[in-house]
């Protein structure tokens, strides 16, 4: 499969067809992962506590190669270069010398992303402007497969390298130590972006069987799964309906389109990253928080914090603090921020979509600090504009999502056009039935949906006030059990499971 098939691909299948045969992933949705989870979940609490981490690596390499085999040499490349140069870093006593070394594990670690994720975009680009000043483009089509999780465990190898130029960390000894911090599997693919501070000791640490980080864990996974079976794989045959053919539908369908969206991709992200941080912590390991009710924030600037926390730490660490911050002037910070943005939006994916995207998110960070130093001060501190700010932000990430989820950019304009088209018809309950029936799921699992959506929206409402799992600890043994007994076969019995359809963020 050519890179350009994977990027026109937003829901991703299972399978991928790569020369001539099938290879499937073991997604964390699927029997294979649960039997290889278990498996490894007993031996790492049989085999002696100086063979645990060997295993930890052997397991990790095992579920990266379950995608394709050959791969595993790249991601090993991609962690030895960066262990050979956090290793000369610390060595070296020149800071020219440790400079150099840097650039080059720098060079080395996004010379293979630009390569593996960018190339295909890039040879467009030039494709398409030799087409407009009439020129002939002699290089033809690349066949280049995306590798599973590259973005991921790129950033991750390339924070350790600089965090041990910085002074901050001490390389690892191990080559093979610093290998299983790079392909640790439950965070391999899709995050939580980990710092070398965090998780390092971790792995090799001793963690003793413990039946409340078992508890937690499998608990975390199960919210996690009901996130992704039952309410973003349902609501991705909805979004996947509207976007992949908007020519066919009017702008109540691309307003429900978009909010199905916004609510789709949160729940498919922070339910894989409920089960990566359960996985890890049922061997005690904690991988850090990676969504914090990010659609209850009241700003753009406080949505960041509360989305994707790993990576937007990560930009704020390496990218907008070298770049001067907003200890600058305040065109120097408009500068920051969009180059910030930009580069988010490039991370996330090899299209002028993504890139939009991300620039969209800059300008709302631009318009919001020059909103508070207008009218900050005049800001009414009541509910009520608590409860707008709310809506209102949630209302510019949504629109900001069609750019990221439309195919193209001529859908994303087409969608943004007629968003409108068909409003005056809001009244007519027969055109909206019949648009409802249109969007290929039926009244009933959508209205499932839709109450799975409302429950985990007074769930998170409620986390505000309460620790909601400090209560449920507190509830007696019986209902406990039951509460997720009935939970898991809520998740059986209205769940996805046939759809194939892999994470979001595995295309990342």
């Amino acid at each position: 499969m050519t890179q350009k098939k994977l990027l026109s691909d937003r829901h991703f299948p299972v399978q991928y067809s790569i020369k001539g045969f099938e290879v499937e992933d073991m997604l964390f949705n699927s029997a294979d992962f649960i039997i290889f989870f278990v498996t490894v979940l007993f031996l790492y609490y049989a085999l002696p506590y100086r063979l645990r981490w060997p295993m930890l690596l052997g397991a990790s390499l095992i579920f990266y190669m379950a995608w394709k085999p050959s791969l595993v040499l790249l991601i090993l490349f991609s962690a030895f270069v960066n262990f050979a140069a956090s290793k000369k870093i610390y060595k070296a006593r020149k800071r020219s010398s440790k400079k150099r070394f840097l650039i080059l594990a720098m060079v080395i670690n996004f010379g293979l992303l630009i390569i593996f994720k960018y190339l295909v975009f890039l040879s467009d680009l030039l494709m398409q402007l030799c087409g407009l000043l009439g020129a002939d483009y002699p290089i033809g089509e690349f066949d280049i497969i995306l590798p599973m999780g590259i973005s991921f465990y790129t950033f991750q190898a390339a924070a350790y390298t600089i965090d041990v130029y910085r002074g901050d960390i001490r390389p690892l000894k191990s080559f093979f130590r610093f290998a299983l911090f790079i392909t640790f599997f439950p965070q391999l693919v899709a995050g939580p972006i980990e710092r070398a501070k965090n998780l390092i000791r971790q792995l090799f640490s001793y963690h003793p069987f413990r039946i409340e980080n078992i508890s937690f864990g499998l608990k975390m996974m199960l919210i996690g799964f009901f996130k992704k079976v039952v309410i973003a794989d349902r609501l991705a045959i909805v979004v996947d309906t509207i976007f992949n053919d908007p020519k066919s539908f009017g702008g109540i369908s691309f307003i429900v389109g978009a909010f199905l969206f916004s609510i789709q991709i949160f729940c498919d992200f922070s339910g894989y990253s409920d089960i990566a941080i359960g996985a890890a912590r049922t061997m005690g390991i904690r991988l850090i928080k990676n969504f914090d009710r990010p659609y209850f924030s009241k700003s753009i600037q406080e949505f960041w914090r509360r989305w994707h926390i790993s990576l937007s730490a990560w930009f704020k660490d390496y990218v907008y603090i070298p770049l001067g911050g907003s200890r600058v002037s305040g065109l120097r910070w408009a500068y920051n921020i969009m180059i910030t943005f930009l580069l988010s939006g490039l991370w996330h994916g090899a299209n002028l979509t993504f890139l939009v995207w991300g620039g969209l998110h800059g300008i709302f960070q631009i318009i919001g600090r020059i909103k508070n130093r207008l009218f900050g001060r005049f800001r009414p501190k009541l509910f009520i504009s608590d409860i707008m700010s709310c809506i209102i932000t949630f209302c510019l990430v949504a629109f900001a999502w069609i750019f990221f989820r439309a195919n193209s950019l001529s859908d994303a304009v087409y969608i943004i056009t007629n968003l409108t088209s068909d409003i005056g018809r809001i009244g007519d309950m027969q055109y909206l039935y019949e648009t409802a029936l249109s969007w290929g799921v039926g009244l009933y699992p959508l209205a499932c949906t839709a109450a799975s959506v409302a429950i985990l929206f007074i769930m998170e409402l409620i986390s505000f006030r309460y620790n909601i799992a400090a209560l449920m600890e507190k509830a007696p043994f019986v209902l406990r059990l039951a509460f997720y007994y009935i939970l898991a076969l809520f998740i059986l019995g209205t769940g996805v499971f046939d759809s194939g359809a892999a994470f979001i963020y595995f295309q990342f």
